[in-house]
C-alpha cells in the first residue's frame, strides 16, 4: 500500500468527520483526514463550544445580579466584553489542539487542504503543499454546513451579521434584530439581552422554536418576553436597507412594521456545503443542498458516504458522531443498528434551557396514538427552590396502550445535562412501569423527571 492509499478517507474534520476517522483507526483501518481549515470544524471553532462559552458567561452575569437573592452581596456587575469573547475563543483553541491530539494518538494521517473526488476511489487535496491525489476504497463525505445568507443581508461584519460575526462582537450592538426563532437564534437572543442589547427576534412560524413541543415553545416565549425580548412570529422580513447608519427592517404577515437595528443577525437556517466536492459526473444524488443517503449514510456513488449536517437533518453535531460510527462499523463489515432520528435529543441553551427528546404531543397524537401526557413545575421541586431555579417544567408523553415512553421535553435550568436520562431510558424501550419503580436521588432537580413520570398516571406526590 503506497503512502497516499488507504481504507478510509474522511474529508471534513468536525464532529463527523473526526470522528470517522477515529472509529476507522480503531477497527484497523488506514485512514486519512482531510480539512481544509481547523480540525474540530464549524462546531468546535465557531459554533457549539465557543457559543456555550458565551452562554455561560451571560448565566454567570444574571447570577451575580441576582446574588442578593442568595444572601451575598457583590456591588455592580458588568461584562468585559473583550475578555468574554477572548475566553470563549480559548476554549475553541483548547479543544482544537485536543482533536490535533486525537488524530496522532489514532495515527490518522491529516492532510490540510480541499478534497474533491477525482473518479472512483479517488481523491484530489489541494493545499498549500500543492495537489495531492489519495486513493481509497471508501471516502466519507463530513463537509458540514454554513449558515444561509438571505438576499439583502449578506454579512458585512458592520451592520449584519451570520453566527460567525456574533461570536467575535467588538462592541453590544444598542439595537439587535435576530432574523429566525430556532435554537440559534434564541441563544444568541439570551446572550446579548444579557449584555444589555435591545433584542428583537422575527420568526416566519408561528411561534419560536417551532420544532419543539407547543407548550414548551409557549414556555420559553413568555419568559424571554417577560425579560423585555420582544417576539415578532408569523412574520418575515419584506425589506431590509441601512439608512443614516442603521439597518430597517420592514416586516410582512402579522405585524406589518418597521424595526430600527444597529446590526441584524441572520440566524435563518444552513445550506449544505456541496459545492466543488467533484459530484457531478458521480451518481450522489443532492437535494436542497444535502447529499442524499441510505440508513448506513451510502450515497448511489459505490464508495462514497455522506455524514452529518452535509447529509439533512437533525443538524446537530451529536447527530453527526453518531452517523459516523453507524457508517465506518458498516464499511469495517459489522451490524450496527441505523441511527433513528426521534432517539436524537435536541438542546437550546438559551435562558431558560431547553431539552426534548422523541414526539412532541402534536406529533404523537397525529401518529393516531392513545396518550398518557404528564408534566411536572420545578417550581415544586425543592432542589430547584434551594437553588433559586424553579422557572420550568418536565412533560413526558407515553403510548397508554403500551407504556411506551414516547417523548421526553424539559425547559429550565440546565435541563440540557438531564434529558440523557430519557434518552437512555427509550434505547433500552423503558416502559412507565420501570421508570416509576426508578429511585431518584433527593434532593435532585432530577426528581421532576420522576414525578413527570408519576404525573402521567395521576401518581405524583408533590403537587
Amino acid at each position: 500500500m503506497s503512502d497516499n492509499t488507504f481504507d478510509v478517507i474522511v474529508v471534513g474534520g468536525g464532529p463527523g468527520g473526526y470522528v470517522a476517522a477515529i472509529r476507522a483507526s480503531q477497527l484497523g483501518l488506514r485512514t486519512a483526514l482531510v480539512e481544509k481549515a481547523h480540525l474540530g470544524g464549524i462546531c468546535l471553532n465557531w459554533g457549539c463550544i465557543p457559543t456555550k462559552a458565551l452562554l455561560r458567561s451571560a448565566d454567570v452575569l444574571r447570577l451575580i445580579r441576582n446574588a442578593k437573592g442568595f444572601g451575598i452581596d457583590v456591588g455592580q456587575a458588568k461584562p468585559d466584553l473583550e475578555a468574554i469573547v477572548k475566553r470563549s475563543r480559548d476554549v475553541a483553541a483548547q479543544l482544537q489542539r485536543g482533536v490535533s491530539g486525537l488524530m496522532k494518538k489514532h495515527r490518522v494521517q491529516v492532510f490540510n487542504g480541499h478534497g474533491r473526488l477525482n473518479g472512483p476511489q479517488r481523491l484530489s487535496v489541494t493545499g498549500e503543499q500543492g495537489e495531492q491525489q489519495l486513493s481509497a476504497a471508501h471516502i466519507i463525505l463530513a463537509t458540514g454546513a454554513r449558515a444561509r445568507v438571505l438576499p439583502g443581508m449578506e454579512p458585512d461584519d458592520q451592520h449584519f451579521w451570520t453566527y460567525r460575526e456574533a461570536l467575535v462582537p467588538k462592541s453590544i450592538p444598542k439595537r439587535l434584530v435576530i432574523i429566525g426563532g430556532g435554537a440559534i437564534g434564541i441563544e444568541f437572543a439570551s446572550f446579548y439581552h444579557a449584555l444589555g442589547a435591545h433584542v428583537s427576534v422575527v420568526e416566519m412560524a408561528e411561534r419560536i422554536l417551532p420544532v419543539e413541543d407547543q407548550d414548551i415553545s409557549a414556555h420559553v416565549a413568555q419568559s424571554l418576553t417577560r425579560e423585555g425580548i420582544h417576539l415578532y412570529t408569523g412574520c418575515a422580513v419584506k425589506s431590509s436597507h441601512v439608512q443614516q447608519g442603521s439597518v430597517q427592517v420592514q416586516l410582512q404577515g402579522k405585524r406589518q412594521e418597521t424595526l430600527q437595528a444597529d446590526v441584524v443577525l441572520v440566524a435563518a437556517g444552513i445550506v449544505g456545503n456541496v459545492e466543488d466536492l467533484g459530484l457531478e459526473g458521480t451518481r450522489v444524488k443532492v437535494e436542497r443542498s444535502h447529499v442524499q443517503v441510505d440508513e448506513y449514510c451510502r450515497t448511489d456513488e459505490p464508495g462514497v458516504y455522506a455524514i452529518g449536517d452535509l447529509a439533512g437533518a437533525p443538524w446537530l453535531a451529536h447527530k453527526a458522531s453518531h452517523e459516523a460510527v453507524t457508517c465506518v462499523e458498516k464499511i469495517a463489515g459489522k451490524t450496527p443498528h441505523p441511527l433513528n432520528p426521534l432517539s436524537v435529543p435536541a438542546c437550546t441553551y438559551s435562558h431558560p434551557q431547553v431539552a426534548s427528546v422523541g414526539y412532541t404531543e402534536a406529533q404523537a397524537c397525529a401518529a393516531g396514538k392513545a396518550l398518557n401526557v404528564g408534566k411536572f413545575p420545578f417550581v415544586a421541586n425543592g432542589k430547584a427552590i434551594a437553588m433559586g431555579a424553579t422557572e420550568g417544567f418536565v412533560k413526558v408523553i407515553f403510548d397508554a396502550d403500551s407504556g411506551e415512553l414516547l417523548g421526553a421535553h424539559m425547559v429550565g435550568e440546565e435541563v440540557t445535562e438531564m434529558i440523557q436520562g430519557y434518552v437512555i431510558a427509550r434505547g433500552l424501550e423503558t416502559t412507565e412501569a420501570e421508570l416509576i419503580d426508578s429511585i431518584l436521588p433527593h434532593p435532585t432537580m432530577s426528581e421532576a423527571m420522576h414525578e413527570a413520570v408519576l404525573a402521567a398516571y395521576e401518581r405524583a406526590l408533590h403537587s
